[in-house]
């Protein structure tokens, strides 16, 4: 009997994960890392959330492409998806590197995926899904994956309603009534272009959607593809699948979507990053990182639980191994490891926490703060970064100032102040 037609089709798929590019619209929170390495959360990774949708959707080999500031992005995975020896899931890294075919950086997503598709043919899978390391939500691939086998289709696209603001920032697709997609168009900025790529009505019924507003299905970025028909749709130079492959396709596949009505972030820039990291500390957040038999996750780091003291906290989410001492914490993220000190308040704030304790190395010298944020200060709207040294008597806030600012230790970007990692921000500082 045919192996095949015993296995179930999220046995016979293999993940790729795009690693990212070089992140200039999440700068500086890519100086020193790869996008998906970011922290979410308080203790997760922007990585994660592709991975553990895989696992959680019984896909269980799972490739991660990488190019740029991959050291943190590498050591992660390394230390957080590992499985024994009598279980056939893998979680592997494939960086960019210059082979006999190939001498140049990945030029774009399929670009990347046709340098590495020798590695993926050399298992016996039959579907390819190809995800983004650096999206926010929770999916299980399983139901792009039946609608797939059941339409018959060579590629199925996983896209998202959106309104008329929204669209020209996304890949546009329009289809007919059956899903089978018969346009596509990367960003569309022209008025009348939209105007013919919105929503049928008859679409807009079968969705369920009673709002007037005009719709859009937009591209998530999550391809599902055939074994031959990608093998097919890369035997040419073509760089990118959105601006390339897909249109492409569409003229000589069954190419069909498949539409997403959850939540969905795409963590493109500071302030949606920032937006979507506050979100989570809401009384019933759009996105959780803990369901019941679909949880996500991430490196065990067996810190020990966190030790606050005459703080008064509203609205926040504190990670492990943190030391809160007489502070005021209002609608913020605490990361792990994270030292704030009495008499600070924070409020609309991300604090990504540390990497190590200061104890498990030698003193700061001369008037170096330690390691977190000091006594008396006052912190709003900002991002701060890992092993940032934060003095006392520090003001930080973005109000009165340009949206786009920077100076020693720290940028101001979308109206969010970052402190840089490893940032050393002097006692007395107002920023």
């Amino acid at each position: 009997m045919d192996d095949h037609r015993i296995t179930s089709p999220n046995l016979r798929t293999v993940a790729i994960i795009m690693g990212g590019g070089a992140g200039t619209r999440l700068f500086p929170l890519t100086q020193e890392r790869a996008k998906p390495a970011v922290p979410i959360g308080g203790k997760y990774r922007l990585v994660d959330i592709p991975i553990s949708n895989c696992l959680n959707s019984g896909i269980r080999g799972i490739y991660v492409l990488t190019q740029f500031n991959s050291t943190s992005l590498h050591r992660h995975i390394n230390e957080s998806y590992k499985f024994d020896a009598f279980n056939h899931s893998f979680v592997e890294i494939l960086a960019a590197q210059q082979t006999h075919q190939h001498s140049d950086w990945y030029q774009g997503t399929a670009d990347a995926v046709r340098q590495n598709l020798r590695t993926f043919l050399d298992r016996d899978y039959d579907y390819f899904i190809i995800l983004s390391g650096d999206q926010l939500y929770r999916m299980d691939y399983r139901t792009i994956l039946n609608q797939h086998i059941q339409t018959g289709a060579d590629l199925t696209i996983s896209c998202i309603p959106v309104n008329h603001e929204a669209a020209p920032g996304f890949g546009i697709m329009e289809t007919d009534d059956q899903l089978r997609i018969i346009r596509f168009v990367e960003k569309p900025s022209d008025p009348r272009l939209l105007e013919g790529l919105c929503i049928k009505p008859s679409l807009l019924m079968r969705m369920g959607e009673t709002s007037n507003q005009k719709l859009y299905l937009a591209s998530m970025g999550i391809y599902l593809f055939n074994r031959q028909v990608l093998i097919d749709c890369l035997d040419n130079e073509l760089p990118d699948f959105g601006r390339n492959i897909i249109p492409a396709a569409i003229k000589t596949h069954n190419v069909r979507t498949t539409i997403f009505r959850g939540y969905w972030e795409d963590i493109g820039t500071i302030r949606a990053f920032f937006n979507a990291n506050l979100q989570l500390t809401d009384s019933n957040p759009s996105y959780s990182f803990y369901e019941s038999g679909s949880p996500i996750y991430t490196q065990s780091l067996f810190l020990p639980a966190s030790v606050i003291e005459y703080a008064t906290i509203q609205k926040a989410i504190i990670s492990d191994g943190c030391m809160i001492n007489a502070a005021s914490i209002d609608r913020c993220v605490i990361g792990i490891r994270s030292i704030i000190k009495p008499g600070t308040h924070l409020k609309n704030t991300v604090v990504m926490g540390a990497d190590f304790y200061e104890s498990e190395f030698k003193d700061p010298i001369g008037d170096v703060p330690s390691i977190g944020i000091g006594e008396n200060c006052f912190i709003e709207n900002a991002i701060i970064d890992k092993n940032a040294r934060i003095g006392n008597n520090v003001t930080i806030s973005p109000q009165g100032k340009e949206n786009d600012h920077e100076g020693p230790g720290y940028f101001i970007r979308d109206g969010i102040v970052v402190i840089l990692k490893n940032a050393i921000i002097p006692s007395g500082t107002r920023i």
